[in-house]
Order: structure tokens, then sequence, then C-alpha cells
């Protein structure tokens, strides 16, 4: 029995390793794309002589399905299966969508006045041609530097202004560093050398000298040998579910409690949670149909040269090679976790493995759902669902966590972590003072743009814009968007209060009027409501997107860096639902003009009453750089929740038990 045992599990490792496909098993129309169909996409663009070796992929994903099939999909049901890709093929790039079932080509268009994001291949791709430049051998040489074997120079999309030299080209401006005898290169970047390529011709257009700054000589490691004594925690807490999770996955869709929603880890976005439903009662209620980050921004604060075009959209520009990056098991995600693997495309599009993706966890952190102390006191004890993922863009690491709560709400946050990004200084240390009125200007302290945060090493202010489209489904497809203004009421002479405060809704009918800013001064309440369910005692069943801890863009109307990430013009954006319009900054943010995205689609003010609408909600945070911050940075959260609002007739949580 036991050799029969091993020979079956011998024959299914074997048949797994010769078909690595076997487990795969495409179950609802938004899997990712399996392992097989990358290749098919090949496969047909091959046979279509659209792709050859110097072929290059910026991203290949799934082609979804239009979403009144996917709510009305059912198992057994048919369904569209496309995949979408854009090609490069030398300086052209072509978008293409492929049939996956009948092998064919649905379209195959030349991409117009736009730039795919950045090939992996790219970023190292000029380094041998800058460091051959004669006008770079001299300006590293004036910095005393002239053997460049450890000298490592990285191309990167520069923020683009609109000048003649960026018009209609592939521009990169690249930044160099010395990556010798050190793990932590971020603080060796070699300051104000800056050279201009443009990468389609392979050349450099020019070398950009600001100046000589000595190279700072901090060592700035933070793995535990550099760190010498490592702190005892003593009495570890063991997490531990010996019945297993309290969760089930089928493929890609998960069960917990009352929730049920699909996950997926996508190339560009990362993680994207669809079809989100709530089980009540007899009922399996619509909440959600898709929800994902769906662009970054990251402008830096410093007017130099080499600071100024650091103005990042991490998403649309950085995500090749996946935007979701593995999960550390044992620290990134509680023993506990589940992992799901993901598949992204390689720079040639072959499908490449991205090992724990994401990452699936209960958690219970000793909080109540709800309470109440009295003669028959009564407490629930509250226990969540995690899906997380994390990002790595350049020095930055995020994490993205979609937190599910038995009261039927769902929190979403983000953590910044990472490195943060410094320059040298001739200064070594800050000489703070307060600001006086004494007469004339004082002079510009070395930290006028960032702060000390070792010696010699300043880390530049700059700012994070998180964007979420967020498509609800409130009961339904057909919704409408409510603000409840609270506001202040004057009581009569004869009332011995003053005043109060009471709800002014208003019901914001266009895209124009649904433009908005959290004002803690000005609250309002920001609702979703269904134009066809009520709950017991006549309400609208909405749900409520409900703002954390956020900033406001501080940059001018007129700065061009903010005219290109639009979406950080506003708060909160309303939307009707279209296919096509995914992203907050546009399809394609890399290199691009200003007013894309947002701006651009609202720009017909379509009417949000009683339709099929979608959220863009933005998070933001400036960040001036803390002491505490560096070698690298404690995890900073921020957050909104999602909550049902007269969605239910009672506390959905009444039923946990004690």
């Amino acid at each position: 029995m036991k050799i029969r045992i091993l020979l079956v599990g011998f024959c299914l490792a074997f048949a797994y390793a010769a078909n690595p496909l076997a487990a795969q098993k495409i179950e609802h129309p938004l899997d990712s794309l399996t392992f097989q169909e990358y290749w098919t996409v090949l496969e047909v663009l091959r046979d279509a002589g659209h792709v050859n070796e110097e072929t290059r992929f910026s991203i290949v994903n799934l082609h979804e399905p239009p979403k009144d099939l996917v709510w009305a999909w059912s198992p057994g049901r048919d369904y569209p299966r496309e995949a979408f890709a854009l090609v490069r093929q030398g300086e052209d790039t072509f978008e293409t969508v492929v049939d996956l079932k009948e092998r064919g080509v649905v379209s195959w268009k030349k991409l117009e006045g736009a730039q795919p994001n950045w090939l992996r291949e790219e970023f190292r791709a000029m380094d041998k041609e800058v460091k051959k430049n004669p006008d770079f051998i001299t300006a590293m040489k004036k910095r005393g530097i002239t053997d460049f074997t450890f000298i490592g120079c990285s191309a990167e999309p520069p923020g683009y202004f609109g000048g003649e030299e960026e018009r209609g080209k592939r521009i990169a401006h690249v930044q160099c560093r010395d990556e010798s005898g050190v793990r932590n290169t971020w603080a060796r970047e070699i300051p104000g050398l800056t050279a201009i390529v443009d990468m389609n011709a392979k050349k450099v257009i020019r070398i950009v000298d600001e100046g000589v700054t000595s190279l700072a000589k901090t060592v700035a490691e933070y793995d535990p040998a550099s760190i010498g004594t490592v702190r005892e925690v003593r009495s570890p807490i063991r997490i531990d579910q010996p019945l297993g999770p309290g969760f089930q996955i089928q493929g890609h869709m998960v069960d917990w409690q009352k929730w049920r929603f699909h996950v997926r880890a996508d190339q560009r976005v990362g993680t994207i949670i669809s079809t989100l439903t709530y089980n009540d009662g007899a009922r399996r209620r619509p909440i959600m149909y898709e929800g994902y980050l769906s662009e970054m921004f990251v402008p830096y604060m410093d007017p130099s040269f080499d600071w100024r075009r650091r103005n990042f959209f991490d998403s649309g520009e950085y995500n090749s090679g996946g935007f979701a990056k593995p999960l550390l098991r044992g620290t990134d995600c509680p023993e506990n976790a589940i992992y799901l693997d993901g598949l992204i495309a390689t720079d040639q599009g072959r499908p490449k493995t991205v090992a724990n993706a994401l990452c699936l966890f209960e958690r219970e952190a000793g909080d109540m759902a709800w309470r109440h102390l009295s003669d028959d006191p009564e407490s629930r004890k509250k226990r969540d669902l995690v899906v997380r993922s994390t990002a790595v863009i350049g020095n930055y690491d995020y994490v993205f966590d979609w937190t599910f709560q038995q009261d039927g709400s769902i929190r979403v946050s983000v953590g910044a972590t990472g490195i943060a990004e410094v320059k040298s200084s001739a200064v070594a240390n800050a000489d703070e003072r307060p600001l006086t009125g004494g007469s004339g200007p004082a002079p510009e302290p070395a930290d006028a743009y960032g702060r000390f945060v070792d010696q010699n090493l300043i880390a530049i202010n700059h700012d994070h814009y998180f964007s979420f489209r967020i498509d609800l489904d409130v009961d339904g497809l057909v919704n409408s968007f409510l603000a409840d203004h609270l506001v202040t009421r004057t009581l009569p002479p004869d009332n011995p209060r003053r005043s109060i405060w009471v709800r002014e809704p208003i019901l914001l009918r266009t895209e124009s009027e649904a433009m908005l800013h959290a004002d803690m001064q000005h609250p309002a309440l920001w609702r979703v409501t269904s134009a066809t369910a009520k709950n017991h005692v006549g309400y609208p069943t909405s749900y409520q997107l409900m703002p954390g801890m956020s900033s406001s863009t501080l940059l001018t109307p007129d700065d061009y860096a903010r005219r290109r990430a639009g979406f950080i013009d506003h708060d909160l954006w309303v939307t009707p639902y279209r296919y096509e319009e995914r992203y907050a900054a546009g399809d394609y943010p890399t290199l691009s003009t200003a007013g894309q995205g947002l701006p651009a689609w609202t720009k017909a003010n379509r009417r949000i009453e009683q339709t099929d609408i979608v959220l863009w909600y933005t998070i933001g945070m400036h960040h001036m750089v803390r002491a505490e911050d560096w070698p690298v940075m404690p995890v900073l959260w921020h957050s909104f929740e999602l909550r049902p609002f007269d969605f239910f007739d009672r506390n959905p949580a009444l039923d946990l038990p004690r």
C-alpha cells in the first residue's frame, strides 16, 4: 500500500513537472491569465507576423469581459477570454487584444501621442553610453572619480514639462551612484550630475553639471550585522489556527463568514478585489464590482535640476516586473497566512511567477466588535480578514491592505516604508534657527528643501498620493451620490441651547458637482445610495466612503507636475462607469502631457444620478522626513473606510458568538 501511494505521488509530481498548467484552472471570468494563456498571446502574435526576437512587451494582462456579463455569470456559463498586450517594436508601440479561446488577433492598433511604461531593461540600458560620454567623464573627474568600475547609472522617466527637448521623444534622466562596498546604495548618489538621454536613439543629449558636492561617506546599513546589538524580545507571541483558516479559497474566489469576493494580483495595480457581496440572510447582496489602486504620484520638493524632474507615477510608469512584489514569509504576514502567487509578463512577454504576491489571513487584535456594560453585560470579540500585497518602487516599499470586517465595513490601508531619497550636502549637520522678523532675507540653509538624517545627508521633502478606483454597486448597478452636509442651526432665544447641528442632504447630479474635498471645518458624509432598495424604515440603502487622515496638494495650479497628475486636485471624484476609464492619470502617464485621466473625462460633466457610478478617492501624504525614518523608515499607515449606512436593518455583527 505504501509503495502504491509513493508511486501515485511520484506520477502526480512528474505530471505536474512536465505540465505545470495541470494545477491551473480558469474558474471565473476575472481570473488572472494562466501560464499557458501568456504563451497563447505570444504564439498568436507570432503567427500573425507581429512579433520577432526584438519585440518587447510593456505589459500583458487580462482584458476583462463586460461588467454586466461578469455580474450575471454563474458556473457553467460561457464567457469571452481575452488578453491585452502593449507591444514594442523599435520606436513604435502597438495595443493589441488577443482572443485566447479562438486564438486570434481581435485588434492591433499603433499607439499615437503617448509613451508606454518603462521596461525593466531600460533602467540600465544607457549605463555604458553615459560612462563613455566626454562631458560626463570630465564632470566625474572634477569630483575625483576616474574609475567607473563600481559606478552604476540608472535611466528613469523624468517629469515632463512640455519643452522642445522632451516633445515627441522617449527622454530619460540618468543618475549615477557609487555602489562599492555598501548594501544601501541610496545614500551614495553622485549629487548635481544628470545625463539627459534619448532612449530610442540610444544617445546622450547633454550633461547637466550643477556643481561639485563631495559624496557623503556615511554608511547607512540596516542589516543585523551592521546594527550590532539586537534587542531581546521576551515571551514570543504565537498565532495558531489548529483547524486551519476560517475562510475558503476556490481558485480566486474567497468566502469568509458572510463576505464573498474575487481577488487577483494584477501586473499594473497589484491587488484587485472584484464582485464583492455580503450574505444577508437569504439574500447575497452586491456591494462593489471592483476596487483597486489606480495610480500613485510622488513629487519631490527640491527645485534643483536633478530633483525637480522627480515626479513619479509609480503604478503607470513602473509596473514592468509586476506592481506586487513577493511577500517575505514569517515577517510580512503572520504565521497563519495563506499565500497566492501571481503571474506577470517579462520584457520579452514570457510568463514569470511572482511568488507570494498576495497573502490572506484572519486577525484578532484583542478588540471588541461591540459591547455594553449593564446588569446583563455583553461583549463580542472582533475578527478581521486581511488581503495584503506589497510594492517596491525603487527606494520605497508600500504595503496595501484590504481589511474585511464583521460589521460589513471594509478598511483600505496603505503603509509606506523603505528608504527615503537623500542627497549629499557640503554642510555636515543642521543649524536650525526659528524664523525671526529680522531685516533682509536670511541666507538659504542647506536643508531648505529637506532635513538632515545623517552626516552630510539630506532627505528631500516629498508627497505621496494614492488614488483608488472604487466601483460600488450598492444593491445593484443603479446608484446615486449623496453628500450629507452637517451644518450649524441657531436656536430661538427662548431655548437655553444656542445651537445644534443638522443634516442637509444634497444629491449631486453631475461630475462637476462631485469634485469634492474633505474639510474638517465643513463636515459632510459621502454616500453611494441605491436607487432601487430601501431598508426596513424606508431609507435608501447606501455605503459611505469615510476619509481617513489625508493631505491636499500644496502645488500651485500652474505647476506642470500637478497638471500631469490632475487627479490630486480633488480628494474625491465621481464619474459614470465607463469600461475604458481605469486609471486616474490616464492609460499612459509616462512622459505624459497635462490634463489626462480624470480631468479629461470629466470635462463632459456627465450625469451621475441614478446610474452606474465610480468613486475615485485619493489619500494624500506630505512627508517631511525625520531622523527616525533613517536609514529605513518605520511603516507609516494611512487609510479610508467603506461603511454600510442604512444598508442593513440592524447591526450585522449582532450574531457574533460569545
